[in-house]
């Protein structure tokens, strides 16, 4: 399954869900209350100039910067 952080840029995805690492894995959780969830619209519209990190996304009308650690923390499904 693809993850948030290999989604080329300027390619849309559809979240299929956040994984945690731990237990208690704050970034996940962090994560699910920005609005990364099950059936919302990703994109990544622009990538960080060396080794393609922070990557900048579009999540409904909010854009946020994140660490490839954090992205691959999201799994996505193609958009049907």
């Amino acid at each position: 399954m693809q993850t948030l952080a290999t989604l080329p840029k300027d390619h849309e995805a559809i979240i299929a869900d956040v994984t945690s690492v731990t237990n208690t894995d704050v970034i996940a959780l962090r994560l699910g209350e920005l609005g990364f969830v099950p059936g919302e619209r990703v994109e990544v519209i622009a990538t960080g100039p060396f080794g393609h990190e922070p990557i900048a996304v579009r999540l409904g009308t909010s854009r946020f910067a994140l660490r490839h650690s954090e992205a691959a923390r999201i799994h996505l499904q193609d958009p049907k």
